[in-house]
């Protein structure tokens, strides 16, 4: 079960429920039957969140969430979907995912909805991006959707409360009795309990927290920023993301040159390396998906020289195909996300795979609407894939479906697991 998030008061999806179901007949439901009413209720309501702007929707969106108003999946995940990773050697048990389905940073970046989400089906969950400093972005508007394509333009530019009220939210959740899983483990250690391997299910699915830049501080000193992020946010985290690849923060692209990436890279694995009690979450990288194919051989050296545990392919990208350029929107600066992103990113992710060898665990970001896009980027060589423009759209609805699909593509060529469909198509193409 994912821990916090399914406990407490009556969640207000089963209020939903009981109305939905005529009174009282909800509580007679067996759980699963539940959980799928309550996703059914709210894949009816997503629509009325296009009645506003993207912005309020996204707002009033996170204040639901915040208070609990999400579906609540009581269905455990199949065996097959489940993702273990980092677990190498014996100082580090790794992280596991019960599925490999995640939302992306830039949703809930303050960390105010993060156990709502958790709780309603997905596999991981990354909030952020935090800045240290609060910031308040870019002028609004600043967010526009293209539905006819089901894609969004956001300049954001990193609005964030700061480090401070992130910290805060994310320790009152942990110190309520829902440990990262290496504090979980070490507490079932001390406890004289059998080594709790990574197999234990119980785990709740992991928390991901997301670093920015500030605005302001200047190129030079950008690792300053990811290195407080680290210091102050990184014991609550089951992985940290250096976010690099915003489109909407002056400068922030350049520092995924090779001579800044190394440095920054290594700056941060030093403060992670310095965590107190032995905590080591695996920090990944999040790139831009508009780099050249030079470009990502020497981002892929300088994760590799940097040992960074993980890269996110990909971010937004300030391309815009034909048939975006001619909508009514796309003309507006930013970064584009959606269905659009599908193939550049899933492309982008295949150099990657194969710049790395497959030797770092890649996450599979841009685009991904269903459990087919998922398969076809775990086929390119994701370990675990993220979403949020189709969530955004179609709300938690989608996550069900999704992982039955999943599972359905996983079958068909004959896979017993997602691990085993890693990076297929290179296998194939070397045959």
């Amino acid at each position: 079960g994912a821990g916090g998030a399914r406990d407490g008061p009556p969640r207000f999806a089963t209020l939903l429920g009981a109305a939905a179901l005529g009174f009282g007949g909800y509580h007679l439901l067996p759980d699963a039957r539940k959980s799928e009413a309550q996703f059914a209720i709210f894949s009816a309501l997503s629509p009325l969140f296009r009645l506003t702007d993207a912005e309020t929707a996204h707002n009033i969106g996170i204040e639901l969430l915040a208070r609990g108003v999400a579906p609540l999946e009581m269905r455990s995940d199949d065996e097959r979907l489940r993702v273990t990773l980092w677990n190498d050697n014996t100082k580090n048990a790794g992280v596991t995912f019960p599925n490999p389905v995640g939302l992306a940073a830039g949703f809930d970046k303050d960390a105010k909805a993060f156990p709502a989400l958790l709780g309603s089906g997905f596999g991981f969950v990354e909030i952020g991006s935090v800045t240290p400093k609060p910031q308040p972005g870019n002028p609004k508007p600043r967010v526009f959707r293209l539905p006819e394509h089901n894609a969004v333009i956001n300049r954001y530019g990193f609005n964030s409360e700061g480090h401070e009220p992130a910290e805060l939210r994310l320790r009152a959740y942990r110190e309520a009795g829902n440990p990262t899983q290496y504090e979980a483990r070490r507490e079932k250690k001390n406890a004289g309990g059998a080594d709790a391997s990574s197999s234990d299910a119980s785990f709740s699915p992991p928390l991901g927290v997301n670093l920015g830049k500030n605005k302001l501080t200047p190129e030079a000193l950008a690792y300053e920023d990811y290195v407080e992020g680290v210091r102050l946010l990184g014991a609550h985290a089951d992985y940290l993301v250096v976010n690099v690849s915003s489109p909407n923060t002056p400068g922030l692209r350049d520092l995924q040159s090779k001579q800044f990436l190394e440095k920054l890279m290594r700056k941060v694995r030093e403060a992670r390396d310095s965590l107190p009690d032995g905590r080591r979450p695996p920090v990944l990288l999040k790139i831009a998906p508009d780099l050249t194919e030079r470009d990502v051989r020497d981002v892929a050296s300088a994760a590799r020289k940097a040992k960074v545990d993980g890269i996110i392919v990909s971010n937004t990208t300030i391309e815009r195909p034909d048939g975006v350029r001619a909508h009514a929107h796309g003309g507006e600066a930013g970064g584009l996300s959606g269905a659009p992103l599908m193939d550049a990113s899933t492309e982008m992710l295949r150099l990657v795979y194969s710049a790395t060898g497959g030797a770092i665990p890649l996450v599979g970001c841009g685009g991904v609407s269903d459990g087919k896009d998922a398969y076809r980027k775990i086929r390119a060589g994701a370990s675990l894939v993220q979403l949020y423009t189709a969530f955004a759209y179609q709300g938690p609805g989608m996550l069900p479906k999704m992982k039955k699909e999943l599972l359905e593509c996983l079958d068909k060529d004959g896979f017993a697991s997602v691990r085993e469909a890693v990076g297929a198509d290179h296998r194939e193409r070397r045959k």
